[in-house]
Order: structure tokens, then C-alpha cells, then sequence
């Protein structure tokens, strides 16, 4: 594995030089001020003295802190402390930032103001975010890995994820047929009404009927207005995948 083209492996701590890093409970020096915490973890990350004063700078604007400068950590909010924290982990400028579950114990506000900076960060870093909150990692991420004992289940990106093992979709007509016509189309295996005009349609197993409907209801003339495949939350599908390799492993051992 490399990180900016240095092997972790051959040589460790000049790659560990280009992460940032911050863990659940951020290292935080409540007796000092957000300058002076800041220049400190910047002499810690060996950045040149000459440099200091701007990577602090630089820090402090990316994470809304710099009106903060003079106040003591101690003093801070839960929110403004997190923000702290990340700040610590991109005063070096590192091409890579890992943050550990940044949003635990915040407020729904200072949630929402977190998940906004990390996706800023994204604009400039790489940044891998390590949660449970999935609702979290599917408003912020882009790509997803699900881990589970300790073996990788999936690798993608969170569109994917979501979209991916759709059976069914919501079909809505202007001019509606009966449930056993949309029944008949090839490839629906079942069909519920949702009001006058919307259905929702299962897929028979391994078939995508999407073009037959719309030619059926130009056919027939019900005016297909909607159809869009119903998706699955990040969450649904971590269930579906960790829950399946369990049921997997019980069958095997029950075969056994």
C-alpha cells in the first residue's frame, strides 16, 4: 500500500507524514488557545518554522475557526471543538485525512455544520471517514467499503450501493390500466396499487421489464408518466449484506 506514492510498508513514518488524523475522542489541550494548540500540532507534524503561521491560518479558515483564534479549547462548544480536531489533522497540508466517527456527541446543527466541512475538505483531500451513523456516510461520501468480521462484502461507490439489487419499481399513468393488464407485462412478477393512478411493480427474478412496460403502455395507450426503481438506504443494504453472510455461514455450518 502507498500513500502519495510512499510504501507504508518499506518506509512507515515518511507516510505517515502525508495523513492527517482524527481519532472518536479528538487530542485536545484544553488550557490552550486554538492559535497556540495549532502551532503546536504544526511543530509536531515537522512543519517548517517559516510556515507555521500560514498553515495555522490556512487551518483555522477551513474549519470556521478563525475568529476563535484567541479563545481557550476549554471554553469551546462540542461543535467547535470537533472543528479543532479536523483542523489539527490538515494543519500539515496531508493529501490524506481520516477522520473516526467526527459527528459522535454533536448536536443535529453542529451534525449538519460537520458534515458540510467534511465534504469541503473532500475538495482538497482525500478524506476517508470511518462511522457507524450510515445515514452520515451516505450524505457525505462518494464511495463506500462495508466491513464485516473482518472481510471486506462490499466496494463502490454509495450510488451503487443503494441502487444496486433493485426489484421493484414505482410506475404512475395518466390514463391507468387494470392491476392483471400491468400484471401480463413479461418480466413483472407482481403488482400493487398505490392510489388511482401509481402502482408499484416487482420484478420477476434476474429480469429487467422496464422497456416491455413502457412499450406495453405506449401499446395501450396508458401514458406512462413515472417510472423510477425503488432504492435501497445505505443501511438497508449493510443489513441485507452482513445479515446474508451470516445466514450463509449458520446454513454452512448447519450442513456440516
Amino acid at each position: 500500500m502507498e500513500i502519495d506514492g510512499v510504501s507504508l510498508a518499506d518506509d512507515p513514518k515518511r507516510a505517515k507524514t502525508h495523513l492527517g488524523y482524527l481519532p472518536e475522542v479528538p487530542p485536545l489541550y484544553g488550557e490552550l488557545t486554538v492559535d497556540e494548540y495549532l502551532a503546536f500540532c504544526a511543530r509536531l507534524h515537522h512543519v517548517p518554522k517559516a510556515e507555521q503561521a500560514n498553515a495555522v491560518a490556512r487551518a483555522k479558515q477551513a474549519c470556521g475557526l478563525t475568529d476563535m483564534a484567541s479563545r481557550l479549547i476549554s471554553n469551546l462548544s462540542k461543535g467547535y471543538q470537533q472543528r479543532v480536531g479536523i483542523a489539527q489533522a490538515i494543519v500539515h497540508a496531508p493529501e490524506v485525512v481520516i477522520l473516526d466517527e467526527p459527528t459522535v456527541g454533536l448536536d443535529p446543527i453542529q451534525i449538519r455544520e460537520i458534515r458540510k466541512l467534511i465534504r469541503e475538505l473532500g475538495d482538497r483531500h482525500s478524506v476517508i471517514l470511518s462511522s457507524h451513523i450510515l445515514p452520515e456516510v451516505q450524505s457525505v461520501c462518494d464511495r463506500v467499503m462495508i466491513i464485516h468480521h473482518g472481510q471486506v462484502v462490499y466496494t463502490g461507490t454509495v450510488e451503487d450501493a443503494t441502487r444496486a439489487q433493485s426489484e421493484a419499481a414505482i410506475v404512475g399513468f395518466a390514463a391507468p390500466p387494470t392491476v392483471q393488464a400491468l400484471q401480463a407485462v413479461p418480466g413483472i412478477a407482481g403488482v400493487e396499487a398505490l392510489d388511482a393512478t401509481h402502482f408499484s411493480v416487482r420484478y420477476a427474478k434476474g429480469v429487467d421489464p422496464r422497456v416491455a412496460l413502457a412499450q406495453a403502455a405506449a401499446a395501450h395507450g396508458w401514458q406512462l408518466n413515472e417510472l423510477r426503481p425503488v432504492t435501497k438506504t445505505l443501511e438497508e443494504r449493510f443489513v441485507e449484506l452482513t445479515t446474508g453472510e451470516e445466514e450463509h455461514a449458520n446454513e454452512q455450518r448447519e450442513a456440516a
